[in-house]
């Protein structure tokens, strides 16, 4: 059948990649004149199965109280007359509850650990590189309440088949030598073996050119403008060219992979998904020989800093703040990540030529994705993945090929369909 899929982020790219490679005549459109150049341009780097704890978790509302006021706080509440952020942030508090926070661990940790395999064979098959890494990733701490917390959080990965194995401080500076200015006020910390890393930008271009050769249409510079629906079924979808030219395109089925900007697509059909934008930031620190960036990835969780080697490059990213669709970047923000940076690895690169970016993940308050059919029979949902775009893109690509084609699927598409 002929498919079209709305955005040509990293989780749009892996979804035309799979619904060609099950033998649709598969479309891709999207506003930017090649793929990746959003929320995947630079993001942290990780493929974190391990990170499957959602924001959303019973200690969050205390770490956000103790938060308020600071405007470098990692997790940043910009309240807003906006129905749509009091709706998420209701839910949010919802979701801290345990076992809610339980399940939502078990559904995220099925989901990524798929991902994570299907990435790696999709790797084999292809050949694709994008200065990915599989030394595993490193959680570190430096106060031992967090620490606790996290050690709690390990088990009950441990459960559902994430393997997080702790560390002593000594043990994490054989892993990562860089650690060792920083290692006076570690605590402990644990390795995830199997996490990888990687330029997410780089292979969703990747991608895309192996999607091209296979016969993947590319609609570049095409502004989504509507859905149009009747009967049940969506007929076509309404797009304005670079020169202002109006067009309609059909076909048999249509994903939804817009990332923030879903929920605002799908409004006009009565569907109102709890997608709702949060930024995030990263520096991308160039680093030359004899400095002593890490190599390992590590993820510092009480600061919310993810860091990734991407060949002579530092990427650091994190931090979260709800304000909108504002994409302004806040120097205060950027000026704390680099500060930290700094102070966990002083000679770590060339600090004044890091580059600043943020982004708009599209989350979900439980940190599930909506991934699958809708209530308009050839409409199909893949957004809202949050901070684990990059770690369940090849996962949920796949599952979402699945049910398009009528296959049953190697994971329960249950939990991530959008009932509304």
């Amino acid at each position: 059948m002929k498919v079209i899929v709305l955005g040509a982020g990293v989780v749009g790219i892996a979804s035309a990649w799979y619904l060609r490679r099950a033998g649709h005549d598969v479309t891709v459109v999207d506003r930017q004149f090649m793929p990746g150049l959003e929320t995947s341009f630079a993001n942290g780097g990780q493929i974190s199965v391990s990170h499957a704890e959602p924001w959303a978790n019973p200690h969050a509302i205390s770490q956000i109280f103790h938060w308020l006021g600071r405007e470098d706080a990692p997790l940043l509440f910009r309240l807003r007359a906006d129905t749509a952020q009091w709706r998420w942030g209701a839910r949010f508090l919802i979701e801290c509850l345990p076992w809610r926070t339980r399940r939502n661990i078990a559904n995220i940790l099925k989901l990524a650990l798929y991902s994570r395999d299907s990435l790696k064979s999709l790797r084999a098959e292809i050949g694709i590189t994008y200065d990915h890494q599989e030394r595993g990733i490193l959680h570190f701490y430096s106060e031992p309440a967090q620490f606790a917390f996290a050690q709690a959080a390990v088990r009950v990965m441990a459960e559902f088949g994430c393997e997080r194995i702790l560390k002593t401080p000594q043990e994490l500076l054989a892993i990562e030598p860089a650690l060792a200015h920083a290692l006076p006020r570690i605590v402990g910390g644990d390795h995830a073996v199997e996490d990888e890393s990687g330029d997410a930008s780089a292979f969703t271009q990747g991608l895309a050119t192996r999607c091209i050769e296979a016969g993947v249409e590319w609609r570049r510079c095409s502004t989504i403008s509507t859905l149009v629906a009747a009967g049940g079924a969506i007929e076509g979808v309404n797009i304005r060219d670079a020169g202002g030219a109006t067009q309609t395109l059909t076909a048999n089925a249509y994903v939804v992979a817009l990332g923030s900007y879903s929920a605002g697509i799908l409004r006009p059909l009565g569907m109102s998904p709890l997608v709702y934008p949060v930024k995030g930031y990263s520096l991308t620190i160039p680093v030359a020989d004899g400095d002593t960036a890490p190599q390992v990835s590590l993820t510092d969780d009480e600061h919310k800093l993810v860091f990734s080697r991407l060949g002579q490059r530092l990427r650091v990213a994190g931090t979260a703040e709800l304000n909108g669709y504002d994409k302004t970047l806040n120097p205060v923000r950027c000026t704390a990540i680099l500060k930290r940076v700094a102070d966990l690895f002083p000679r770590a690169g060339d600090f004044a030529a890091a580059m600043q970016w943020c982004g708009l993940r599209p989350a979900t308050p439980s940190n599930l994705p909506y991934v699958g059919a809708t209530r308009y029979r050839n409409l199909y949902m893949n957004t809202g993945h949050g901070t684990l775009g990059w770690t369940l893109a090849c996962g949920s690509g796949r599952l979402l090929a699945d049910v398009i084609s009528g296959h049953a699927p190697d994971v329960d598409p249950a939990p991530y369909r959008f009932n509304g």
